[in-house]
This record gives C-alpha cells, sequence and structure tokens, in this order.
C-alpha cells in the first residue's frame, strides 16, 4: 500500500478529493484482500465495493496510516462471512421447530451460499440495512443517522430486510 500521509490525512479531515484519490489508491489492495479472503468469486466484486463503502463512511475511525491495511483486511474478511455471520447472530429470528429442524439439517456451506444468495436478492437499502446492522454494528440510531431516516424507518427497513432473508431461505412448503 503506498498512501502518502498528507493524502491520509487530507481525507480523514474530509477533504473530498484527498478521500476519493485515496480510495482509487485502495481499491486494487482491497481487491486482492477479497481474491484471497472470499471463497465465492463471484462475491469478490460485492466486498471490493462493501469495503470501500466502509472506508468512505468510517475513515476517520481509522487510528493512522499504518493500521489502515490491517483495518482494510479485517474488514474484508468479515465482509466475506457475512453469511456466517448472521446466521450465528440469529438473523432469520427462527420461530417455529419446522424451521428450527429445516436450518439444522442444512449443510453450513450450503447455507452460507444461500445466505450469499438471498442477500444478492435483496434491493440496495434492504442490503445496506443488513451490512450497517450486522457488519459493523450500529445502533438503530446510528443507521438512521447514517441512512438519513428517522429510527422507526430504520427499525421497519431492517425488519423487512430479515423477513424477505427469512422468505428467500426458507423453502416453500413452509408456511
Amino acid at each position: 500500500m503506498r498512501i502518502q500521509e498528507h493524502t491520509f490525512a487530507a481525507a480523514q479531515a474530509g477533504d473530498p478529493v484527498a478521500l476519493e484519490h485515496l480510495l482509487v489508491q485502495l481499491r486494487p489492495d482491497v481487491r486482492r484482500y477479497a481474491r484471497y479472503q472470499c471463497h465465492r468469486s463471484s462475491a469478490v466484486d460485492d466486498v471490493v465495493q462493501e469495503a470501500l463503502i466502509v472506508l468512505y463512511r468510517r475513515i476517520g475511525t481509522v487510528r493512522s496510516l499504518s493500521a489502515l491495511s490491517a483495518w482494510l483486511l479485517r474488514i474484508v474478511a468479515r465482509l466475506c462471512m457475512l453469511p456466517a455471520l448472521m446466521y450465528m447472530r440469529g438473523v432469520e429470528d427462527l420461530q417455529s421447530l419446522e424451521e428450527r429442524q429445516h436450518f439444522a439439517r442444512m449443510p453450513t456451506h450450503e447455507l452460507r451460499i444461500d445466505l450469499v444468495r438471498a442477500l444478492e436478492s435483496l434491493s440496495a437499502p434492504h442490503r445496506e440495512i443488513i451490512l450497517l446492522r450486522d457488519m459493523q454494528e450500529m445502533t438503530t440510531s446510528e443507521i438512521a443517522t447514517c441512512l438519513g431516516i428517522t429510527r422507526e424507518a430504520a427499525k421497519s427497513r431492517l425488519q423487512r430486510a430479515r423477513a424477505l432473508v427469512k422468505e428467500y431461505l426458507l423453502p416453500e412448503s413452509t408456511p
């Protein structure tokens, strides 16, 4: 990574030109990280895009230029593991015994693939709210502020996004 200290500092200070320059310079490194971390080659472009969005929004939280590389690597790794994280955090909000049994019988690798496909099927606003909540671990208030919507709208959108993921994952025979 060959980023100059003054470019990094200007980007952290909010200079849009410096931030754009930083994102352009980091894209190849982020892509390389994503190709290494993601097991699905079709997810690489999405992971790169999401990682750059996270960087754009959170550049001010990075301690120093020397910490940037490790921070980005961690973001990419988490984005590649999103399906597993969602599964562990209980995003599906399983309510019936039949649903629990269905997911318990699924091999983990198949569930991960299905979760990625479910996320890919979502509209951009629904996918974004799941990423903000479950990947960046933002609170409802932080999400509302970030998206410029009310807390109630953020809660509603998140609930709808999770319902869509659940609907995608459940077999048609399950009510």
